[in-house]
């Protein structure tokens, strides 16, 4: 596909699926049809035909027997999605009052039809923020971005004092049991103990004492005290 040709304007349906594939290979991984497919809730035919197309429009690499990467013009796209929900979750929250459990299907559906214009504006008017509310890093407006590498709760040793920075989450539910804790980026916690077998943590937030289990133990992603 011609250079000129991938400038067009991209589906929705295309940036959905550029915005997944840049979440599911951190590091430079391949994400797979499954990851994919499971992610975007689609049939794994379904994301083999997509993926097919977005290799032959010169967004996507084929990496023999591992998955997909995106390629320059791929992250690109991703990467500009990425800002716009994001930006529009912190927004959702400052401005008009969203809970961080809410704002998700809301930005999923507005960072399609939003304008440049307004994201900026959106950005500007917040004093161009750096996380959105779950502590996720919101990309600058030439396309980098700045991530700050956190230890998941389940590998913070014991008696360590560390603050949340990060909470992989968008489920609803589990966002609200996570903020009834007093849990969310900013809140300062300590390990009082582990158990190494099932991955059970036991913390401290305040005067409160809670056990936290594995999957919620690698969601919550934390600095220690003496990091900036």
């Amino acid at each position: 596909m011609s250079a000129a040709a991938v400038s067009e304007p991209l589906t929705r349906s295309v940036e959905d699926y550029l915005k997944a594939i840049y979440q599911l290979s951190p590091e430079g991984r391949p994400a797979s049809t499954s990851e994919i497919a499971n992610l975007l809730a689609l049939s794994p035919p379904s994301v083999t035909g997509m993926v097919k197309r977005l290799s032959e429009h010169g967004l996507l690499e084929h990496v023999p027997y591992r998955g997909v990467l995106l390629t320059d013009e791929g992250r690109r796209a991703a990467i500009r999605m990425v800002r716009r929900h994001r930006l529009i979750e912190a927004y959702l929250v400052e401005f008009l009052g969203y809970s961080w459990d809410t704002v998700h299907e809301e930005a999923e559906r507005l960072e399609h039809a939003v304008s440049d214009t307004m994201i900026e504006r959106m950005a500007a008017a917040m004093g161009n923020p750096t996380v959105d509310p779950h502590g996720d890093p919101i990309p600058r407006a030439d396309g980098s971005i700045h991530e700050i590498s956190g230890t998941p709760l389940v590998d913070v040793p014991v008696g360590e004092t560390v603050e949340i920075h990060r909470v992989h989450e968008s489920q609803p539910e589990r966002l609200r049991y996570i903020a009834s804790l007093g849990l969310r980026p900013g809140i300062q916690l300590t390990v009082l103990d582990r158990q190494p077998v099932d991955d059970l943590v036991t913390i401290q937030v305040g005067p409160a004492r809670h056990v936290i289990g594995r999957e919620l133990g690698h969601a919550l992603h934390c600095l220690r005290m003496e990091q900036p």
